[in-house]
């Protein structure tokens, strides 16, 4: 991702198999929701999941981080 502006959400979880019911829930949207001014990345590292917003300007980044956030909230509703 090589755009001028990107940010990061990094969510902590209880478990190892809590972040990843929801790394795997997220995983399907990336590529799916991306335009041509952002895109993102899902990665796991134990109980932390991030996701990785970049965009080439402000308003697509600030669409990009409620746009995500709003997929994890609805990912972190799938039961374990």
């Amino acid at each position: 991702m090589s755009r001028a502006h990107d940010t990061a959400l990094r969510i902590s979880y209880p478990t190892d198999r809590r972040a990843r019911v929801v790394a795997d829930a997220l995983a399907p949207e990336v590529g799916e929701i991306d335009d041509p001014r952002s895109s993102a990345t899902v990665r796991r590292d134990g109980a932390v999941v991030c996701v990785r917003i970049a965009a080439d300007d402000l308003t697509a980044l600030r669409a990009g981080i409620n746009s995500w956030s709003r997929l994890v909230e609805v990912a972190e509703r799938v039961p374990s």
